[in-house]
């Protein structure tokens, strides 16, 4: 399918902007954070908290509900650099209400300050305080997901993963939105579409410099991890001019492989970072209601 229209206008309004990975990292912040334009206006849920959990920020998303609902920890992208909860806030406002789903959106540490393990530190303990606690958020324990886009894709991969391997606690579902899963750069997505659509090569390559500089640790590089196997039911969200599509797939082949039960929608013409578009992209729209509904046949009624 060829680019999406209003994608393709995007992407020209937006060409004038330097590359990120030519800014000072203050710089590149300041930047991400002005784009929150480009989503829709937030729907209004029930309640909406911002706190700490574990000395972590966070934003909690409570819609209502009689019965306890299922929760989502959300873990923004933004390269593990740039990024924070204004971001996201208004696609977890739909996931929250439609779904519905309690939500806690996590402000984990970013690098070059903070480069890995810190910021899946942080989003490892949010989770296992959500577990543990879900009941005064008004959610329900045995129904945990965890989320998040591009690096917070990452980041949810990861924490399941090490949930795993300490069986600290049980999460149902984990929803990864074109996820990053690896840090070689030369697959025939980063090859096809490494300027012009967005997120670069060049810009994924100053993301990982910042966050893991050496190395290949499985629980930054997930596609690397060795066992796959016992993790939870997945739906990976997947953009079809994306540098990261190819790595999402693989990520998805191995789960497969390893006997989880994986669900992927590829999104015909769009683009990394759609999924909080809605502002501008039709298609974002239809998106993130087909995710809530997804994410409510999976976990809200415990059949994950």
């Amino acid at each position: 399918m060829p680019l999406d229209p209003q994608a393709r206008e995007y992407l020209d309004q937006n060409a004038i902007n330097p590359p990120i990975e030519t800014l000072p990292v203050d710089r590149a912040r300041r930047f991400a954070a002005s784009t929150v334009w480009v989503s829709a206006p937030g729907v209004p849920v029930a309640s909406v908290e911002d706190t700490e959990i574990q000395g972590v920020p966070v934003r909690i998303y409570v819609p209502e509900s009689e019965s306890p609902l299922p929760v989502l920890v959300y873990f923004h992208g933004g390269g593990w650099v740039t990024g924070n909860l204004d971001l996201v806030d208004s696609p977890l406002r739909v996931l929250a209400k439609e779904t519905p789903c309690a939500v806690v959106s996590v402000d984990y540490r970013l690098a070059p300050e903070h480069p890995f393990p810190a910021p899946l530190e942080d989003c490892y303990a949010v989770t296992e305080w959500v577990a543990a606690n879900a009941l005064s958020l008004g959610a329900d324990p045995a129904r945990l997901a965890v989320g998040g886009d591009s690096a917070g894709g990452n980041l949810a991969a990861a924490v399941a993963l090490k949930a795993r391997s300490l069986a600290a606690f049980d999460i149902r579902l984990q929803v990864l939105v074109y996820p990053v899963t690896d840090n070689n750069l030369e697959t025939p997505s980063y090859l096809a579409y490494s300027e012009g659509y967005g997120l670069t090569r060049e810009g994924m390559r100053w993301f990982w410099n910042h966050y893991l500089p050496e190395g290949d640790d499985p629980l930054a590089c997930v596609l690397g991890a060795h066992d796959l196997s016992g993790l939870p039911p997945a739906l990976i969200i997947l953009a079809e001019f994306d540098v990261l599509f190819d790595e999402g797939k693989a990520y998805a082949d191995r789960l497969r492989e390893a006997g989880v039960w994986t669900e992927v929608m590829v999104c015909e013409g769009m683009i990394h970072g759609f999924f909080r578009m809605t502002g501008v992209l039709d298609r974002a729209n239809r998106v993130l209601e087909d995710t809530a509904a997804r994410m409510r046949a999976a976990i809200s009624k415990g059949n994950a």
